[in-house]
């Protein structure tokens, strides 16, 4: 339908599409009302030609005995819910399309460019400067800088100058936040040594030396193997090496 009206837009024939063809009284009707109801209906035959012959042919075998006029209405009762229902839904998720933590914002940006191009097939407008609002809008927090920035500046863009001045933006936040190569290496080199000063230094109950027979005892059990055994009757002590405790 939007290729057909363009068409007949550029032929100033794109009135057959909202005005049925009127009745008139040949006997009393004057020569030029006549000249004009026989424009209207070749107009209309013309049309209604280019219309059932570009039709899939389901929609051809309904249609081939249909005037234009009618033939329009039922097109827009059949297909304009439909469309009125996908309007709704890329709408609501171009307005509530936000950039999450960690996503790229061309990708962000790209996106919402396609919602804006979809809305626009479904005869939905949107100003220039609308629609870069939205984006800015859409923006994580760490892009408030360069929102500021932005406005201050007072510059008009276009939606792909945008996105390009938004990926510079982004590298230079990425460069700002990741350490250079030689503080991380510091760092790490500061870690590894604090391991090591912490597997060296030794325990305090170390430092103090066993004395008498409990200590001779200890050692002497330090490297025998005693057997775990399920019933407490039979078990080992590990201290005095007799069973039952």
């Amino acid at each position: 339908m939007r290729n057909l009206k363009i068409n007949l837009l550029d032929k100033n024939k794109e009135y057959v599409l909202d005005n049925p063809i009127p009745d008139i009284d040949e006997l009393t009707a004057t020569p030029e009302e006549l000249a004009i109801h026989k424009q209207h209906n070749d107009d209309v035959t013309k049309v209604v030609c280019i219309m059932v012959t570009t039709m899939v042919p389901e929609l051809k075998k309904f249609f081939e005995d249909y005037w234009l006029y009618e033939m329009s209405l039922d097109l827009d009762e059949k297909f304009h819910n439909k469309a009125r229902q996908e309007k709704y839904e890329v709408l609501n998720s171009f307005m509530t399309c936000k950039l999450k933590e960690g996503e790229y914002v061309c990708v962000h940006v790209q996106k919402m460019q396609r919602y804006v191009e979809r809305l626009e097939k479904l005869n939905v407008t949107f100003n220039k400067e609308l629609v870069i609002n939205m984006v800015l809008i859409s923006l994580h927090t760490s892009y408030d800088q360069f929102i500021l920035t932005y406005y201050l500046n007072n510059t008009e863009t276009a939606l792909t100058q945008l996105h390009n001045l938004l990926q510079t933006a982004e590298s230079g936040m990425k460069k700002t936040h990741v350490p250079s190569l030689k503080i991380a290496f510091v760092l790490a080199i500061n870690h590894y040594r604090g391991i090591k000063r912490k597997e060296n230094a030794q325990p305090i109950w170390k430092a103090k030396a066993h004395t008498g027979a409990y200590s001779s005892r200890l050692k002497g059990k330090a490297h025998s193997d005693i057997l775990v055994v399920s019933d407490p009757k039979e078990a080992t002590c590990f201290h005095c090496n007799e069973k039952g405790h």
